[in-house]
Formats: C-alpha cells, structure tokens, sequence
C-alpha cells in the first residue's frame, strides 16, 4: 500500500474546509482505483492534514492531481497555500480489528 500525505497551512476557516471535503471531496477520492481509505486531520493552528491511502504508487500520485484540481475550484478561498506533498510506500501498518 501507498500513501499520500498533503499538509495545508494557513486555512482561514477549518471547519467550512472540514464540511466541504466531507460533503465534494471524500466521494470523490473514494471512486479513485485502488482507494483504500482517506482522512482529513485538524490539527489546530489553522493547520489540516490530509492523508490518502491507495493500492498503488500510480493511483496515490494520481489523488494529489485529482485533489489539487478539486481544491482550486473548491476550497481556493479557505486554502491560500500550496500544500507540502508526501507520497511513499507503506512499510508497517496496524489496524485494529474494531476499526476506528
């Protein structure tokens, strides 16, 4: 597995960026090939995470283009920075058996 972690900062209103990557982007990314899952973290500050985490280095790399082109049109206004983009193979893992 592969992930893709993109860190926004400078968000001027986390909670409308939270609702609406709930509500346009999560649908979205999830009909990608090989989704497997995706979070979108607050981590305070005006900071968000967003981690993204795919079958295949070709499908992860193609989330960022498919993210940065939902974020231009959607949440331009409350993102005026780039993220820091981070891709790479999963080498451990845990998951509970509950899930989260």
């Amino acid at each position: 597995m592969y992930t893709t972690v993109r860190r926004y900062e400078s968000v001027t209103n986390p909670m409308e960026a939270a609702n609406r990557v709930k509500e346009g982007f999560m649908p979205l990314i999830s009909k990608l090939a090989g989704f497997v899952e995706y979070y979108w973290v607050d981590l305070g500050q005006n900071t968000a995470l967003s981690v993204s985490v795919f079958k295949g280095l070709p499908n992860a790399i193609q989330s960022n283009e498919v993210a940065a082109n939902w974020v231009k049109a959607n949440l331009a206004q409350f993102l005026p920075k780039n993220p820091r983009i981070e891709s790479g193979k999963i080498v451990a893992h845990k998951a509970s058996r509950a899930g989260a």
